[in-house]
């Protein structure tokens, strides 16, 4: 029955948000509106990363940055075969030249990314995961549009009929 009230639920905004006219997006939702044009030009190497002075902690802070936006990596400081295969994938899903390394208007462009602009399958992760013992917690329902309809009209129609 929730199944169907959801869908009936989606089907309205779906049909009112006049989603058929609306047609894909041309914008690029990981990129964020002050990173500078060359960003995407200039190509990264070795002397280019080398400019940026990044020492062990740096390149640590490079790493949990990559793993917060969903791109995992070991966070040891040391930029090796992982570490650079990540940077290659953040840089060709960013439209910047792959090529493992970073220049320094790439570096700010990482560190000043949001990370609420992944993806949420890319995100979610970081929920289970826990420093120390404990377990995980688990989550009821999803996250996002489908996530917060489904609990609000789940919440409604359970409180109509007496059930949570």
């Amino acid at each position: 029955m929730r199944v169907l009230i959801l869908a009936l639920s989606v089907l309205g905004i779906v049909v009112s948000a006049d989603v058929a006219k609306a047609g894909p997006s041309t914008t690029d939702r990981y990129t964020s509106a002050s990173v500078d044009p060359a960003t995407f030009a200039t190509e990264a190497t070795q002397e280019t990363e080398d400019l940026i002075g990044l020492d062990r902690g740096k390149r640590r802070g490079v790493q949990r940055r990559l793993t917060a936006l969903g791109f995992d990596t070991k966070v040891n400081g040391r930029f090796d075969e992982q570490t650079r295969a990540v940077i290659t994938r953040w840089q060709a899903a960013r439209g910047f030249p792959k090529t493992g390394f970073l220049n320094t208007l790439q570096h700010q462009a990482l560190l000043s990314e949001s990370a609420s602009a992944t993806p949420a399958s890319l995100a979610s992760g970081d929920d289970t995961r826990r420093r120390g013992g404990g377990s995980a917690r688990h989550h009821r329902g999803g996250g996002g549009p489908v996530g917060v309809i489904g609990g609000v009209v789940g919440g409604v129609v359970g409180g109509l009929f007496g059930r949570r």
